[in-house]
């Protein structure tokens, strides 16, 4: 062979094996491993969309007609809701003050309802109304004054006989504690003024449930009754005084009107 075709063919190896270099060099590489795994990843949210449905709009029913044969009446229309406004705080109210009342002795107060209740309408007689009433002592059936209140009595009389009923009556009353305890009271709270429990009928005296002071009444009616029947039919004119202590301003009660009987006093 000669030394030209040597020349050229070892042109051509050397540009084959170029060649090849070259396109081992073109390859793609292979991919590099990530340093780091990625995280892994959260799965995925689903979404579901939905059309709304449209509002139901409620129907009134319609209202019967008068006269119907229903009768029955309509249903009320449902009335709108007011707001509610906001409320308001009450106002705080101020602690009551707590006062003490005096209080009454009960003897006080017991004073004071008989002479509030007694100077009302108790019936009584003035000491000029008095002059010339009969007393204790006197046993000639005479008597004289005027009633209280107006009362008539006013006169004087004689009436026979001996029965000295007054004196009877004083010393009957004075026996009893509590009539001459009672007396004396209401008598304090009239100013000291006699106490007229008969003038024809017996008066009718505040706190008492029946007429003229009950204990009195009770007392002067027994002896009455019990008296002589002389005594009891003695005719008597004007007004009589029993006094039930001999005492200056002692109690003292007065009966009598313009003519009369012992005996009237038990009717």
């Amino acid at each position: 062979m000669s030394r030209t075709r040597r020349r050229w063919a070892a042109g051509v190896v050397s540009a084959a094996i170029h060649i090849g270099i070259g396109g081992l060099l073109l390859l793609p590489g292979s991919p590099r491993p990530d340093p780091q795994p990625l995280a892994a990843r959260p799965p995925p949210i689903e979404i579901t969309l939905s059309v709304p449905r449209p509002l139901q709009t409620p129907v009134a029913e319609p209202l019967p007609e008068p006269g119907s044969e229903t009768g029955s009446p309509a249903p009320a229309a449902s009335a709108p809701v007011p707001s509610e406004a906001p409320a308001t705080p009450p106002l705080p109210l101020a602690a009551p003050v707590a006062t003490r009342r005096p209080v009454t002795p009960p003897e006080v107060r017991s004073e004071l309802a008989v002479a509030a209740v007694a100077t009302a309408t108790m019936a009584t007689v003035s000491e000029a109304e008095l002059v010339g009433a009969m007393r204790a002592g006197d046993t000639g059936g005479q008597g004289s004054g005027s009633g209280g209140d107006g009362g008539p009595g006013r006169g004087q009389g004689n009436g026979g006989g001996s029965c000295d009923m007054v004196a009877r009556l004083q010393t009957k009353l004075r026996e009893d504690d509590d009539i001459r305890r009672t007396v004396a009271e209401v008598q304090r709270s009239v100013g000291g003024r006699a106490l007229l429990v008969w003038d024809g009928d017996w008066r009718q005296n505040p706190g008492q449930a029946g007429k003229g002071l009950a204990g009195v009444r009770q007392a002067i009616a027994l002896e009455v009754a019990f008296a002589p029947a002389a005594c009891r039919t003695q005719a008597m004119r004007g007004l009589v005084l029993v006094t039930l202590s001999d005492a200056p301003g002692g109690a003292r009660v007065a009966l009598g009107t313009g003519r009369w009987r012992w005996s009237d006093l038990l009717r």
